[in-house]
């Protein structure tokens, strides 16, 4: 008799999953203990094993697709059996005529260690050709567990290229880091399916491999590649180059009709020109729009802005307009996206209030000055805000907390995100039980995750686990600051700069040091009096800092 597979609840925080790879296909034989697929949760991808004995009739999610918690994800029964009734009533995600279908629609995978053989049988629904003999489809792999989408931030082969097994084919950008993108492979790269700066949906077509000389465009042709953002222009040595209409948000408001430029310089809209041509000629006040370049696919380079005069524009006897519209579009980054949908949630769903306190730093200066003057020893001041909010948490695990749907946790581990700015925007590399790690330790460990973080050497690992956040802005001289909550924390530490300033002391005014902290709290986990609790106790390590070394 036929069994109903549903979706698998593989975490405890579990609402949905993604089926990240089948392990067998509709026909195949199981056996009690086999691995059915890879199931994406919202922690990680798990393996689901079968709990029953049969054939495989029907898979109701497909690689790539989600579904709630409980809904179909596949039926096993004896070879044969109809199973029509089940898929009528079974489930929403199920129609019957997806039982013909199934086994024509061949399932896309960014597995690409498969053999040739194999990779024949996964080719999309979309390709309606074999593949001929030796080709691979590479698709865009998924890097991290959260993954929805990669960019190619740079391709290290290129087409002709001979490629082996291990060689790096491209640089990949996710929502947390970019990474290197190894070929499983070996062969000629035949085509490539993402220019650089382009953006595509985990397993979408990304290039092929096979014998050189092969012709591939049938199959490019017949791949949905699911292509997002187009950045850059077209590879010259490209098999077959989809037409691209010319995007109306890069179009430069030209000067009127009379006065045209003397070169057109643009290619589908878009201006190429180099990074210092474009600074020399913003200091110039030269518009590039009048500019001839002299590079490849007429590209504006240096030479040609320095040798640039405005006599050719001026030469139709007409009046060109000096201040001109101008505007450039930058297509957003994967990181920035990541950063915009987290921050966006945590705003509108954690109810963030913010408590604000000034503290005393005279005897924190004169510490860190002291401490520093151990031979080969430099710690800064936020390595003793993170150290005492470490040891503040200690005592208040209310703060350290959690919010989840259906619970709060109280963490007994201390892990401290620590906000670090990067070219694309913001990152959070986790410094581990921090309460237990000295001043010297804290400040070696971030100098190096900071440093890793600006060169977008950071693992997903390096930026997991954190339990309470502390964002410093007082080095770029911000006196007081709010920050977001890094969710699902349940608190957020902004600090600001150490400002000189007069303070009364003992009835008298005197020159003092003081800093200004803000807490934003998630009133859900964290009541106000809680939160007052905790800043006084942070007070007390930071006026006090030779507190934190006993």
């Amino acid at each position: 008799m036929a069994e109903i597979i549903n979706m698998p609840r593989l975490s405890d925080t579990m609402e949905e999953g993604t089926v990240a790879t089948w392990l067998k296909k509709v026909g195949d034989k199981i056996s009690e203990g086999d691995i059915l697929a890879e199931i994406e949760t919202d922690k990680a991808t798990m393996e689901f094993e079968s709990f029953h004995e049969g054939t495989l009739l029907h898979i109701g999610v497909k690689e790539g697709e989600t579904t709630k918690v409980d809904e179909l994800l596949a039926i096993i029964g004896d070879e044969g059996e109809d199973i029509s009734g089940l898929l009528n009533g079974g489930s929403s995600k199920s129609t019957p005529e997806a039982k013909p279908e199934v086994k024509k629609e061949e399932k896309e995978s960014n597995e690409q260690k498969v053999p040739v053989e194999e990779k024949s049988k996964e080719q999309p629904a979309n390709a309606k050709a074999d593949l001929p003999d030796g080709v691979i489809v590479v698709t865009m792999p998924r890097l991290s567990d959260t993954m929805e989408e990669g960019t190619v931030a740079t391709w290290l082969k290129k087409v002709g290229d001979t490629v082996k097994e291990g060689d790096i084919l491209a640089e990949i950008e996710t929502d947390k880091a970019t990474m290197e993108f190894e070929s499983f492979q070996s062969g000629t790269l035949l085509y490539i399916g993402l220019k650089e700066g382009e953006s595509a949906k985990v397993d979408s077509l990304l290039a092929i491999i096979g014998p050189a000389g092969t012709d591939v465009s049938g199959v490019a042709s017949n791949f949905k590649s699911g292509t997002t953002t187009d950045k850059r222009e077209e590879s010259p040595k490209k098999v077959e180059e989809p037409k691209a209409e010319t995007p109306k948000e890069t179009q430069k408001q030209e000067a009127p009709k009379e006065s045209k430029p003397t070169a057109k310089t643009s290619t589908n809209g878009r201006l190429f020109v180099s990074p210092l041509a474009k600074r020399i000629a913003e200091e110039k006040g030269i518009n590039l729009q009048h500019v001839q370049g002299s590079g490849e696919n007429g590209r504006i380079v240096k030479s040609d802005i320095e040798n640039y005069t405005p006599s050719a524009a001026a030469a139709v006897g007409k009046f060109v307009p000096v201040g001109q519209e101008d505007f450039e579009d930058v297509t957003n980054s994967q990181m920035r996206k990541a950063i915009a949908k987290a921050l966006t949630n945590s705003k509108f769903t954690a109810p963030h209030y913010y408590l604000n306190v000034e503290f005393d730093m005279d005897n924190a200066i004169s510490f860190r000055e002291q401490f520093n003057s151990i031979p080969d020893t430099k710690i800064s001041y936020n390595d003793m805000v993170i150290k005492a909010c470490a040891l503040a948490l200690k005592q208040h695990p209310q703060v350290n907390s959690q919010w989840f749907p259906d619970k709060m946790r109280l963490n007994n581990h201390v892990h401290i995100g620590v906000a670090v700015a990067v070219p694309d925007g913001l990152v959070v590399p986790v410094v581990k039980f921090a309460n237990e790690q000295t001043l010297p330790q804290i400040g070696a460990f971030v100098k190096d995750l900071a440093g890793k973080a600006r060169n977008k050497k950071l693992t997903p690992q390096e930026m997991e686990g954190s339990t309470f956040t502390v964002s410093n802005l007082g080095m770029f001289g911000i006196d007081t600051f709010t920050s977001i909550i890094n969710q699902p924390n349940s608190a957020i530490l902004s600090v600001g700069n150490i400002v000189e300033k007069p303070v009364v002391k003992n009835g008298q005014i005197v020159v003092g040091n003081t800093m200004k902290l803000s807490l934003a709290c998630d009133h859900r986990t964290v009541d106000g009096a809680t939160g007052a609790q905790f800043l006084q106790t942070l007070k007390g390590y930071i006026e006090n800092p030779v507190t934190m070394l006993v």
